[in-house]
């Protein structure tokens, strides 16, 4: 067995689980004494104290349009514990694999990836980044991925750090094909990883998960907002679940000690639509597998994209077209800006997506 495998399953194995919750007989979550959280085995936070909640207010756009479903991802753990999702030893050596070929935001790179997105840099430093975005069922094979993220980093002397969080449609990693929501960071050590599978991100929230399939609501739009903002006090990068009337919910954070180039800050963020391709060349479909049309709600869009600046305040963007826009295959995917007004109050957005295919 592999010595990362071994490793994982040996941290959570000594994790005491005090009960579980289970979305399918596939989808198990422990919860985990909060202070015996596998993370903090990492070596570089055994003298870690856990933050038990951001010291900065909740980021709210200026212009928002009030949208009533919330496709929060719940459980339901006692007091005192946190939710992390079951490693099993499939699930453990599919998230190494992905891990090596997910797709780094901060440099230009192919090797069977293609983006879709928009990015700010120059003009920072930046203290986080938040994005609504509509969530999509997608057809994608196993040895392929789509997902779209929101993402915070700096490049120093051709290293990397940088944080990501949004939704994944990627078979072969969750082992279904459903739309799950994600996080994944890469850090001082040079190595990525996914969500709570190797030792790293703090879980705080009882309920909120940072990773699991994102629900069908009954009726609205299936969205998610994250967020990931950095704590003026702690340093650490918080990321929440933002509501547009209601305090935002905090499931955790990834600790400055993780990082050895955005300990302050970072000097890009962005959000981005991105797919990887399969070995044959074949690339899966983005957003909603359409390309984007004038009609923001016959594509896959992005919304109320909120900038936390040097001075640790949250603007949303009044004008999306002065961003670096990111499209490497207008042969298969697309990109467009706009504004739209809703009542009395106008805001921006873009769509992005396409079908993929052969040759992109």
């Amino acid at each position: 067995m592999n010595i990362f495998v071994k490793l994982v399953l040996v941290v959570f194995i000594v994790s005491v689980a005090q009960s579980r919750e289970i979305l399918n007989e596939k989808i198990l979550y422990d919860c985990v004494d909060i202070y015996k959280q596998p993370s903090l085995s990492h070596p570089l936070l055994r003298n870690h104290k856990i933050q038990m909640e951001p010291s900065f207010s909740s980021l709210k756009p200026k212009k928002q349009v009030k949208n009533k479903i919330e496709n929060r991802i719940r459980v339901e753990c006692p007091n005192g514990t946190v939710p992390i999702l079951k490693n099993t030893i499939n699930y453990v050596s599919n998230a190494q694999y992905w891990a090596e070929r997910h797709f780094n935001p901060l440099i230009d790179e192919s090797h069977g990836k293609h983006m879709a997105g928009v990015r700010e840099q120059g003009k920072g430093p930046y203290h986080g980044v938040a994005a609504w975005m509509s969530v999509h069922d997608l057809n994608v094979s196993r040895d392929q991925a789509s997902y779209a993220n929101i993402y915070a980093g700096s490049v120093l002397n051709n290293k990397s750090n940088f944080i990501q969080t949004g939704w994944m449609v990627n078979p072969s990693l969750f082992g279904d094909g459903q739309t799950w929501r994600y996080g994944f960071w890469k850090g001082a050590d040079g190595a990525g990883c996914y969500n709570t599978i190797c030792p790293g991100f703090i879980q705080v929230s009882k309920t909120d998960l940072l990773s699991g399939p994102i629900p069908h609501p009954r009726k609205g739009d299936r969205a998610v907002f994250p967020s990931i903002v950095q704590d003026k006090v702690s340093g650490h990068w918080w990321t929440a679940h933002v509501r547009s009337f209601k305090k935002d919910i905090a499931i955790g954070y990834w600790p400055k000690e993780l990082f050895d180039i955005i300990g302050h800050s970072v000097n890009m963020v962005g959000v981005t639509g991105v797919v990887q391709a399969s070995p044959s060349g074949i690339s899966p479909p983005m957003g909603n597998g359409h390309l984007p049309t004038k009609n923001e709600g016959e594509s896959a869009r992005v919304r109320h994209l909120l900038i936390v600046n040097s001075k640790y305040k949250g603007k949303e963007l009044e004008d999306m077209s002065k961003l670096d826009k990111l499209l490497d295959s207008n042969k298969c995917y697309g990109l467009r800006d706009g504004k739209k007004r809703f009542f009395l109050k106008e805001f921006n957005f873009f769509t992005y997506g396409g079908p993929g295919g052969k040759s992109c």
